[in-house]
């Protein structure tokens, strides 16, 4: 791997855990109610297990355990933007869940093409 590709590697760990702190910031203020009590405990872990998994992925054992881990970042990442849309906020947290959205969405697309590249 060589420096730049190790940069990225880091960046991509720093936004995964930037990610998941966003998403704990963002349940905090959250309505108390049984569904989005719920919601949030799926929410945190999900969010949570894109970042772990990258890292598991940057310490693989081989490349089948990679791109298992890979995809298993992608997963969570998309099962995150589907607990962000179920998630009742105020109109306030709105416009950081509509941010959230995006950037599950981004951040399925990127594990997706590590997966094609890394084929």
């Amino acid at each position: 791997m060589n420096e730049k590709d190790n940069s990225k590697k880091h960046d991509l760990e720093e936004r995964t855990f930037c990610f998941a702190k966003r998403v704990i910031d963002f349940i905090q203020p959250l309505h108390k109610t049984i569904a989005n009590i719920e919601i949030s405990r799926q929410l945190v872990r999900s969010a949570g297990s894109v970042g772990a998994n990258y890292i598991e992925a940057n310490e693989s054992l081989g490349k089948k355990d990679f791109l298992m881990r890979i995809r298993i970042c992608r997963k969570e990442a998309k099962e995150t933007c589907y607990w962000l849309k179920l998630v009742t906020c105020t109109e306030t947290g709105e416009r950081e869940r509509l941010a959230l959205i995006q950037e599950s969405t981004e951040l399925t697309k990127i594990f997706g093409a590590i997966l094609i590249k890394s084929k």
